[in-house]
């Protein structure tokens, strides 16, 4: 069972899927993508009981949890005590991702490379740092924001306004914040498969946070992405390992609470070497759509070994090739938008290979697929290259209509100037 309804989990079980040892599979409460491949089973998925008896109605082997809101609420720590195996962290690792000041703090104390900061719940002391540290800056909120919280402020003004407006409540998870210096750098997504003995390197990416092109304005769930990481030389990678992913997991042990599931670590490749940006607790949206393409070992043998502590058993293998997710959004996103548009051209690319269309925020009514959600589709095309795979992204895009139709039409812009 494939716990979601965002195009992270129809990506999960299009994987899922190519595996001759799935019988069935079940995601829930799925979406209008997941519906061709799984059997989708509509439950609130903050209603861990409702979610147990569906699993046992279904003879569910395993568990994989999607997206970070069930994991930090404790659903895994729900099902470890109903003997179900699952796939991800436990409600205090998942503070990783749940807690900036957690990780923050865990980063400090072990001397793990990332940005200066300050812990703030009071406006006063808050604004006093911001003051003292200049512009630009970054404003966090402390909990999940579903991708919403962080904000890059290049003036004081636009500073106090986004902590202020943080610290009185804006968004639900907390009333505290996490200011930041700016780094400057490459930043890419370092993503590794943990059980409580090892780890295992899964893929690196790098993806487009901000709606516009150029990389401007307001931060969203994700524009787009691209792998591999062009600046993700083996070298950087045993750095990253050495300076960071080792040491946050020794920590983790040393609490008593080993770490189990994906990490997905947000990094930034600075002139002083790679620093933290934030850690995630589960495969990356849109990210998730470009490593599925690209994993050629089988993905229920990656999460077996992962819920068995058999990690050091196995290989993760990838493919040599290149893939790029350009998400077709709401125009309006991330603000308001409409939605309920009929999208034509899908139908194309059912037996392609190399263009797979996963499904954000769609309906599906009388045979037709509507928009409804701000983000509705990723489009992922895999190429001998990134500069091909971009190619046949954005030709995909063509083929496909709706009306209030918004994409960027620069992902992996970096990486192609990389490459000039």
């Amino acid at each position: 069972a494939v716990i979601g309804s965002g195009g992270r989990e129809h990506a999960i079980c299009y994987k899922l899927k190519q595996s001759s040892k799935i019988k069935k599979l079940v995601c829930i409460p799925g979406n209008a993508g997941t519906q061709k491949i799984a059997q989708n089973i509509k439950e609130d998925i903050s209603n861990f009981d409702a979610l147990y008896k569906i699993i046992i109605n279904q003879n569910i082997d395993i568990v994989i949890v999607g997206p970070e809101q069930p994991l930090v609420e404790g659903l895994v720590d729900y099902l470890n005590q109903k003997n179900v195996r699952v796939f991800g962290p436990d409600k205090f690792a998942s503070q990783l991702e749940g807690s900036k000041a957690f990780m923050k703090n865990l980063c400090k104390k072990n001397n793990i490379p990332t940005a200066n900061f300050g812990i703030f719940d009071d406006f006063k002391e808050a604004s006093n740092f911001i003051k003292k540290s200049g512009v630009p800056i970054v404003v966090k909120a402390d909990g999940l924001a579903a991708g919403k919280g962080v904000s890059v402020c290049t003036s004081v003004k636009e500073a106090l306004k986004n902590t202020k407006e943080i610290l009185e409540g804006k968004f639900e998870s907390s009333k505290r914040v996490i200011l930041e210096e700016f780094l400057l750098g490459d930043e890419l997504s370092y993503f590794c498969v943990i059980d409580k003995n090892s780890y295992h390197f899964f893929g690196s990416a790098q993806d487009h946070k901000r709606v516009g092109e150029g990389d401007a304005g307001p931060n969203t769930g994700g524009m787009g992405s691209y792998a591999p990481a062009p600046v993700m030389t083996p070298e950087l990678v045993q750095e990253a390992e050495d300076r960071i992913i080792r040491p946050v997991l020794d920590e983790m042990r040393r609490m008593g609470i080993p770490y189990k599931g994906v990490l997905y670590c947000g990094l930034m490749f600075t002139e002083e070497g790679p620093k933290v940006v934030e850690f995630n607790a589960r495969f990356g949206d849109p990210e998730c759509q470009i490593l599925m393409p690209l994993l050629t070992s089988d993905l229920v043998d990656v999460l077996e070994a992962a819920c068995d502590g058999r990690l050091h058993e196995i290989q993760i293998q990838n493919s040599d090739a290149a893939a790029v997710c350009v998400v077709m959004a709401s125009e309006g996103y991330p603000g308001a938008y409409e939605k309920g548009f009929t999208i034509d051209g899908l139908q194309a690319f059912a037996d392609r290979d190399d263009i797979v269309i996963f499904h954000a925020g769609t309906a599906h009514r009388d045979g037709s697929f509507f928009t409804d959600s701000g983000r509705v589709l990723c489009v992922t095309a895999i190429g001998d290259d990134i500069e091909s795979a971009v190619d046949k992204a954005y030709a995909a895009i063509d083929g496909i209509t709706y009306d209030n139709v918004y994409f960027r039409r620069d992902i992996a812009h970096r990486a192609l100037r990389r490459k000039d």
